[in-house]
């Protein structure tokens, strides 16, 4: 993101005489014209324009591309279940955002098995074309890590794990838009063991307390890219979190993971071999993430270093 820091002074311009005065003869030499002092701007420059879709304001949203497509998935009696950023050239997600607070963590008794005793309700994103989207039962399963015979998986960005408190937000997570390709010794290993770190967070959380999340996999550049499925779905080579802890007093600290896409098992790594600082997983991914923050907070709280953000986070 572009570096951006902000005054809060207030600044006086003072125009210094510096030549001769209209009376000293009728060709007088002129005052120079002083250079003029920038208007410092306060507040948030590079926030999303949410004119059109309101969502686009909330605290979880990394900056929106205008070549993309952001939808939110609602239901009626807890909101939004997440949003996703759809590149319809690329027919892939950017990424996934949603928040967890005390209310939407708790799991009601629910879980993943008991909500779909016959098998998870895989389905197409009724908001996205369904020949852009990965096919639901015969795409993943007959496409291959490079190298191997492991096929893959369907990788939820969103977990099922993170919206149990009804039924109907969990079924959303089954969308094939919060799905990408993932080798099964990733995404039952290391990248869930990231997801339980997150949600275990999430449920020690108090009255007032929230946790804005991000996610997703590379898609835009060439050396990020690990291969391509049967249906020529897009393969990331690298999958990233972006997590922002906020009180009631406002917004605390941020944490970023950053893992390859390797078909091994890394699931007994300590996740503090994983973290990077947001300014770092921004430059990494191009992506702009918590532009909604006022500025000065926001540049704060990404430049913390990776040893501060381990030791914030317990990690």
């Amino acid at each position: 993101m572009n570096k951006m820091f902000y005054s809060l002074a207030v600044f006086a311009l003072v125009a210094c005489g510096g030549g001769s005065s209209s009376s000293d003869g009728p060709n007088p030499t002129p005052d120079p014209t002083p250079t003029p002092t920038p208007t410092p701007t306060v507040g948030n420059a590079n926030k999303n324009d949410a004119s059109e879709n309101a969502y686009l304001a909330r605290l979880e949203m990394p900056k929106a591309r205008t070549d993309s497509k952001v939808i939110t998935h609602t239901t009626k009696d807890y909101g939004v279940t997440y949003s996703v950023e759809w590149d319809s050239n690329i027919r892939a997600q950017r990424w996934t955002c949603y928040d967890m607070n005390k209310r939407n963590a708790a799991k009601n008794g629910n879980t993943r098995k008991s909500l779909w005793p016959d098998g998870d309700p895989w389905n197409y994103d009724p908001d996205v074309a369904t020949s852009d989207q990965q096919a639901t039962y015969s795409e993943l399963s007959k496409s291959y890590y490079p190298g191997s015979k492991d096929y893959y998986e369907k990788g939820h960005v969103c977990p099922s794990n993170d919206r149990l408190y009804t039924k109907d937000a969990n079924e959303q997570t089954f969308y094939m838009t919060n799905i990408l390709p993932m080798v099964g010794k990733f995404n039952g290993k290391l990248w869930q063991k990231m997801e339980l770190q997150v949600n275990s967070w999430a449920q020690k959380l108090g009255d007032g307390d929230t946790i804005f999340i991000c996610k997703g996999g590379t898609i835009d550049k060439a050396d990020q890219i690990l291969g391509k499925t049967i249906n020529n779905h897009v393969v990331p080579k690298y999958f990233f979190m972006a997590l922002l802890f906020k009180n009631a007093s406002g917004p605390v600290r941020m944490l970023g993971f950053w893992a390859e896409h390797l078909n091994e098992d890394h699931s007994n790594d300590a996740l503090k071999g994983y973290v990077v600082s947001i300014d770092d997983l921004e430059q990494k991914t191009g992506i702009d993430f918590f532009c909604n923050l006022p500025d000065d907070v926001e540049e704060q709280l990404e430049a913390t270093k990776s040893e501060d953000i381990i030791s914030a986070w317990g990690l």
